[in-house]
């Protein structure tokens, strides 16, 4: 696990900004972390940092579930917090939009995490102290980690 400290809104948009251009299309990223520890702050800094116009509202899909947004790279964000069985999961589909080639970055996804694909990145954002715990599972996984450190490295040297 890599930890990165987010204590300011600042830092985690900071750390949106190294994501952002090391997610490919068919990238699974697995939010997790209490109530108010930013997981849609960072997809909405995520999805900023793709281009997304500051007049496209992006909101928690607590209650729609998915929410698909056209930036530089097809997005959807999803939040699984509602939901109860693996079924549910598979019956929105998140699996054939990643290989239709969109992005899925997905809230409370982890107890889901192979019904969604099980290879991607994990995000766990702690609140106290603020706080990012990234880990990888599978090929694709570990490949976007790699990405993401990379331009999170390149972007401390500037």
């Amino acid at each position: 696990m890599t930890r990165i400290e987010l204590p300011t809104r600042r830092d985690t948009k900071r750390l949106a900004r190294c994501l952002a251009p090391a997610l490919r299309p068919g990238d699974l990223v697995i939010l997790s972390g209490p109530l108010g520890s930013g997981k849609t702050f960072l997809v909405r800094a995520v999805l900023r940092a793709l281009g997304l116009p500051e007049q496209v509202s992006v909101t928690s899909p607590t209650f729609t579930l998915v929410h698909e947004y056209e930036a530089r790279l097809p997005l959807v964000h999803a939040d699984l917090y509602r939901l109860k069985t693996a079924r549910e999961v598979q019956q929105l589909g998140l699996d054939s939009m990643r290989d239709e080639g969109r992005t899925v970055l997905v809230e409370w996804g982890d107890p889901y995490a192979e019904v969604l694909g099980g290879d991607g990145l994990r995000l766990s954002l702690s609140v106290e102290p603020r706080a990012a715990e990234l880990g990888a599972r599978g090929r694709l996984g570990v490949a976007l980690l790699g990405r993401l450190l990379e331009h999170c490295r390149a972007a401390g040297s500037r």
